[in-house]
């Protein structure tokens, strides 16, 4: 029997544990449907950052103390707790070296991390630990906030309530101006 049915085979197992008919017409296709959803869902598993981070060269009149920071990165992932979305934004800046990367890789990056089972502060860590290992960058952040499921649907159940990370290393850590000047530029 193949990966694939296995998990349509449990899929309709969990059907039934919670109620369901898994014959019943409406859920007859629904794990083929799940599990090619999650296929896209976590493709995050299926790439690394040196992939996805090429670089280019500085030129002389790029200055190396100057901020570069891609707002507002729309990202949603899945918890890796109660296997329930969280959906929100990103905001990733570094100060180069010698390296630079177009910007896209920002948000590339933060997508290949939010396309896997996490939780939000493990997605901040990894993104700036991925720019200052792949590019030497001078300092790195990533600034998320997001809306949990987790949380307005079960538990606690308060839909309003947004959870706000950061992750912060090099110069935005060690310098508080240059923190101060990421938070003004974020804020704008």
């Amino acid at each position: 029997m193949s990966d694939e049915k296995k998990m349509e085979s449990s899929l309709r197992e969990i059907f039934s544990f919670l109620g369901e008919d898994p014959d019943r017409e409406g859920l007859k296709e629904t794990p083929k449907r799940m599990i090619k959803s999650w296929k896209r869902i976590f493709e995050g598993y299926n790439k690394k950052p040196e992939d996805l981070l090429t670089f280019f060269y500085a030129e002389g009149d790029i200055p190396k103390e100057q901020i570069i920071l891609l707002k507002d990165i729309e990202f949603f992932s899945t918890c890796e707790h109660h296997f329930l979305p969280f959906t929100g934004k990103a905001h990733v800046a570094y100060i180069p070296t010698d390296r630079i990367i177009g910007i896209s890789k920002l948000a590339r990056l933060v997508e290949m991390y939010a396309r896997r089972l996490q939780i939000q502060e493990r997605i901040g860590n990894q993104v700036v630990d991925a720019i200052m290992t792949h590019l030497g960058a001078k300092a790195a952040a990533c600034i998320i906030e997001s809306k949990h499921l987790c949380m307005s649907c079960r538990g606690v159940e308060k839909h309003e309530a947004s959870m706000v990370t950061s992750a912060l290393r090099g110069g935005f850590l060690e310098d508080y101006r240059s923190r101060m000047e990421l938070l003004a530029l974020i804020k704008d």
